[in-house]
């Protein structure tokens, strides 16, 4: 399932609620791909460095997918998009189609924005251990999918804290221009965390994965079906990096917003 783009006709100015709206989007993204993730056990060989030998390669099976696949994508003009982060940028090749025209939405310091060793770091080191069951089901492929579309969503989710740091500083240049001047990251962040709106959000997108995840029955005892993925692992995901991620990203962006 595929993300709505924020690209839009020349001329027309993005807006806070039409950002929101794709964040909104962006969860159920999420939530649908964690839920497939679910699907299959741990699979550690996959993460192997031992496990395959790849000629002329020494990364896992799962690098040497996700690399391969990022390598495909860039010939289709993928990460001419700046929607899009790669995980494995070095090398990549360049778009074999004509050059797309994207509205210059972002201040050009924001493609030097990528936080993925990160987001990767966290995906297998934190999200992992409590999303799947341990064991081994040898369905290493379709493993591997799952994994590539969970973190590209994720990545794509938080790196549009560029979009929403543009927002934000547009509406109010005068509170954020001093703090930039300043380069102060700390009353940055301050200024970006509102806590009503992230709790709104851990709370929507656990409700997200109850209903999108459960087991859907024919019987009319009134009970609900077992959901397919704890909705409060989804809801945790969010508020420990999720968002904490995106404002990073936004503080990254504005610090550079008036170079």
């Amino acid at each position: 399932m595929e993300s709505q783009s924020i690209a839009e006709p020349e001329g027309v100015v993005i807006t806070l609620d039409s950002v929101r709206e794709s964040l909104i989007r962006q969860e159920d993204t999420i939530v649908f791909n964690l839920i497939e993730r679910a699907k299959y056990l741990r699979n550690a060989p996959l993460y192997d460095l031992s496990y395959a030998s790849i000629p002329g390669f020494s990364g896992s099976l799962f690098q040497y997918i996700f690399s391969q696949s990022e390598t495909l994508h860039a010939t289709a003009g993928r990460y001419e998009n700046p929607e899009e982060h790669p995980f494995f940028p070095v090398n990549l090749p360049g778009s074999l189609l004509p050059p797309q025209k994207y509205p210059q939405i972002l201040h050009p310091p924001a493609a030097s924005i990528n936080i993925n060793s990160t987001i990767w770091d966290k995906y297998f080191d934190q999200l992992l251990p409590v999303l799947v069951a341990e064991g081994d089901d040898g369905n290493y492929a379709s493993t591997a999918t799952s994994d590539l579309n969970c973190l590209q969503a994720i990545s794509r989710r938080i790196h549009y804290g560029k979009y929403v740091a543009e927002v934000k500083f547009k509406e109010a240049p005068q509170d954020y221009a001093p703090l930039i001047r300043a380069q102060d990251s700390d009353a940055l962040m301050k200024l970006l965390t509102f806590e009503h709106v992230e709790e709104m959000v851990k709370k929507r997108v656990e409700k997200k994965a109850k209903i999108f995840g459960q087991q859907v029955t024919l019987c009319d005892d009134g009970t609900e079906g077992k959901c397919k993925i704890d909705p409060s692992v989804v809801s945790k995901l969010y508020e420990d990096w999720v968002m904490p991620l995106t404002k990073v990203v936004e503080v990254e962006y504005l610090l550079r917003r008036l170079d």
